[in-house]
């Protein structure tokens, strides 16, 4: 195999890392080189931990169903709230209440957030608060968040980016009124968090709760067809 095919081989097979986390894996290894200095041990699990930080701000590519109604999940993760919930009040989206999915990330899954729909940034609000386990419900009245609103062509989604329990950073890329794809990235927490999106009314959620979604991939809604009566169990 010529160099040039095993070079190609070798990035096609190493995930992209955001630049967000660049100086964090950086810091990790400063770290793990003295630890090693220190003490031989303590210098492998500084290594250990900064491979996780490498891994915690991977950036892979997607591939995102782009049909029309289509809402794609935000989040990596798993979803842990299926309901009607009232959205936050600085979203602007009304009082009643509205489908919520809800995507709860580990510190082990990709952190990158990507956007649900095509359409154009309406709105994003900022909410100072509490570092509660994102798994809890409250987490997301209580806990720190960075809020969008997505005008689309079949309504206006809300996706709330939300701080956990470990989490202390929350990242967003855009700007009100830029124009984002179904699936394009626009932000990133640091270090475990969750993901809500806001459905329009009478949407139907088509994912249920302890189901994996993969940012830009799953798809969550369909805003086009009629909901399909499908529901959900455990096995």
């Amino acid at each position: 195999m010529a160099l040039d095919d095993i070079s190609a081989s070798i990035r096609k097979a190493m995930v992209p890392i955001h630049p967000e986390g660049r100086k964090f894996i950086a810091v990790f290894a400063i770290i793990a080189v003295i630890l090693f200095l220190i003490w031989q041990p303590l210098g492998w699990i500084g290594t250990a931990a900064t491979i996780w930080c490498a891994l915690f701000f991977r950036n892979p590519d997607r591939v995102t169903p782009t049909r029309d109604g289509l809402v794609v999940s935000g989040a990596d993760g798993v979803v842990c709230d299926v309901s009607q919930a009232t959205p936050p009040p600085e979203l602007g989206l009304g009082v009643s209440p509205l489908p919520r999915v809800a995507v709860f990330m580990n510190v082990f899954d990709v952190h990158v957030n990507r956007s649900p729909v095509a359409g154009r940034v309406v709105k994003i609000a900022y909410t100072a608060g509490k570092f509660l386990n994102a798994d809890l419900d409250k987490a997301s009245a209580d806990n720190e968040r960075n809020g969008l609103v997505v005008e689309s062509a079949h309504g206006r989604i809300g996706v709330v980016q939300i701080a956990g329990l470990v989490a202390r950073r929350i990242v967003c890329f855009v700007r009100e009124q830029d124009t984002l794809g179904a699936g394009e990235r626009f932000g990133l927490i640091r270090f475990g968090s969750r993901v809500d999106h806001y459905l329009p009314a009478g949407a139907t959620p088509l994912v249920g709760v302890g189901q994996r979604t993969v940012a830009g991939e799953t798809v969550i809604a369909d805003l086009a067809a009629p909901a399909d009566g499908r529901s959900f169990t455990r096995g």
